[in-house]
């Protein structure tokens, strides 16, 4: 007997009950509309309106928008052709957004676009817990403003999100990567100042210090951590003009009441960001402790081919990260929405009724199922408190020959006769 075709690693389903896998929580279906719907109330507080790009882009805008030297173009891609176009799985969707803002001139729309998303994503990574080659991002992009409230306004909405599912464990981390020259400035100096210690680099971080240092100020490693603390500081390399950005972002945020911790070495692993650079953490996660992140990224409408740059911010957020800092919260989930009836009908003239009856019952707004097995009212009274039904609607041939159900309350096991014409009534009641 040959073996059941599994799901690929490092991809999982989503059920109607949440079940944990290798001690990773997978949530339940009804968890993810609740986040989700969660998410869309956020956003409309602040006028974001939802955008949703394809799973399919061209390789040349990712690899473009986020940089070639980058983990993710470099290694992570899911790139395939087709004929003589390159595709790949969209391992991010600000490019995409960037690429949509562009191609249909949402300029033209008046005033500051925020477009907020949720959707799948692919990465050809490592699968560990709350990190899988597709996972979920919700996040939005803040186009058309370079004013520092912009900034702020984003990891507003990001921490709103979280602090509405009542996650408050956090901690933000904040930082600078200046102008488009000071980058580069603090890469030769980074690089002069670890080129003689790459022997005590691990193999990533050597292969890095070539292609892209910034990269090696994320790294977990204790050794590496001890000689990064002597490391020149990013913030002593950025221009005027984006110090006093930076000033005006931290002080926004403490007049918002928004708690934070500087960090230099906090760097984004795309090429595109300038200027302000954030991470949210939750501490009760360990040492995996992202949750959320993004930044200020001018310069990604030129690297995606528009004619100019566009001020833009944006943060990404994990959805199984996040569900990962709910569970650690204790922060108990919703369950799915409760069925008003479960018919059980007994014999095959009240199964009959039971079908047109729960139809009609449907049809006016009421959620009802009916049993498919001709089951025993045992096991039919079993299902209905499985499916956490109101009531059960029990009929058989007394009850057919008398045009009238026996409705159970299910919670407090109160029953009464009604007539079949007022159980649609009974029922809303």
């Amino acid at each position: 007997m040959s073996n059941p075709i599994r799901s690929i690693t490092g991809t999982f389903d989503v059920l109607p009950d949440a079940y944990r896998v290798d001690d990773a929580l997978i949530a339940g279906s009804a968890a993810w509309r609740h986040v989700e719907a969660t998410v869309r109330d956020v956003m409309a507080r602040y006028g974001a309106e939802e955008i949703r790009t394809p799973i399919l882009e061209p390789t040349e805008l990712i690899a473009r928008g986020i940089g070639q030297l980058t983990d993710i173009v470099s290694k992570e891609m899911f790139a395939f052709e087709r004929g003589d176009t390159n595709y790949v799985l969209r391992p991010e969707l600000t490019a995409p957004v960037m690429r949509a803002y562009l191609q249909h001139r949402l300029d033209q729309r008046g005033g500051v676009q925020r477009l907020y998303y949720i959707g799948p994503c692919f990465r050809a990574e490592r699968p560990q817990r709350g990190r899988y080659r597709q996972f979920h991002q919700f996040g939005v992009e803040c186009i058309g403003a370079e004013a520092p409230q912009a900034d702020v306004e984003v990891i507003s909405m990001m921490i709103g999100v979280y602090r509405a599912l009542g996650v408050s464990d956090m901690k933000l981390r904040l930082n600078t990567l200046g102008d488009a020259e000071s980058r580069p400035r603090y890469r030769q100096a980074l690089q002069a100042f670890l080129a003689p210690h790459a022997a005590r680099l691990t193999e990533t971080s050597r292969q890095r210090l070539e292609t892209n240092p910034l990269r090696i100020l994320d790294t977990k490693d204790p050794g590496e951590r001890a000689l990064l603390a002597d490391a020149p500081k990013l913030v002593d390399f950025v221009d005027g003009a984006s110090r006093e950005h930076y000033d005006r972002v931290r002080n926004l945020l403490s007049a918002q009441g928004i708690a934070f911790e500087e960090d230099p070495f906090l760097v984004r692993g795309l090429d595109y960001y300038t200027r302000t650079s954030f991470e949210l953490e939750s501490p009760a996660l360990g040492a995996q402790s992202a949750l959320a992140g993004g930044g200020r990224y001018d310069l990604l409408a030129l690297e995606v081919g528009g004619r100019e740059a566009v001020p833009a911010v944006g943060f990404a957020a994990g959805m199984e990260r996040l569900f990962l800092a709910l569970d650690a919260a204790g922060i108990a989930m919703p369950a799915a929405e409760r069925l008003d009836a479960y018919l059980v009908a007994l014999g095959d003239e009240a199964s009959e009724w039971a079908t047109g009856t729960a139809a009609r019952l449907r049809e006016g707004g009421l959620r009802v199922a009916t049993d498919l097995l001709s089951r025993s009212m045992k096991a039919q009274m079993r299902e209905a408190n499985r499916l956490s039904a109101r009531y059960a609607v029990i009929v058989g041939s007394d009850e057919m020959a008398a045009r009238e159900a026996m409705v159970r309350d299910m919670a407090g096991a109160e029953q009464e006769r009604v007539p079949f014409d007022d159980l649609a009534l009974r029922l809303r009641a």
